[in-house]
C-alpha cells in the first residue's frame, strides 16, 4: 500500500489566505502547532516531504501540517 500525501505537502493544495496549522523550526522536537492566515508561500517545489513553508500574517514561518480550510 502507498503512502498517502498529506494536503499540506502539496504546493497547489494552499493559497494566500487560507488558514492553516504549521509547526516552526523551534517547535519541532515538541510537535506544538501554530494557527493562522497565509500571508506568502516559500517553498517553490510542488511538493515537500515536511510540508510546504510558508509565512503567516503575523510573521510566522514554518511548515505546513493542517489545512484548516480550503
Amino acid at each position: 500500500m502507498e503512502k498517502e500525501i498529506a494536503r499540506g505537502n502539496i504546493r497547489t493544495e494552499i493559497k494566500v489566505g487560507m488558514r492553516v496549522k504549521v509547526i516552526q523550526k523551534q517547535d519541532q522536537r515538541t510537535g506544538r502547532l501554530s494557527e493562522g492566515v497565509v500571508q506568502d508561500i516559500l517553498t517553490n517545489s510542488s511538493v515537500h516531504p515536511h510540508g510546504i513553508k510558508v509565512r503567516l500574517q503575523g510573521d510566522i514561518v514554518g511548515r505546513v501540517k493542517e489545512i484548516s480550510d480550503k
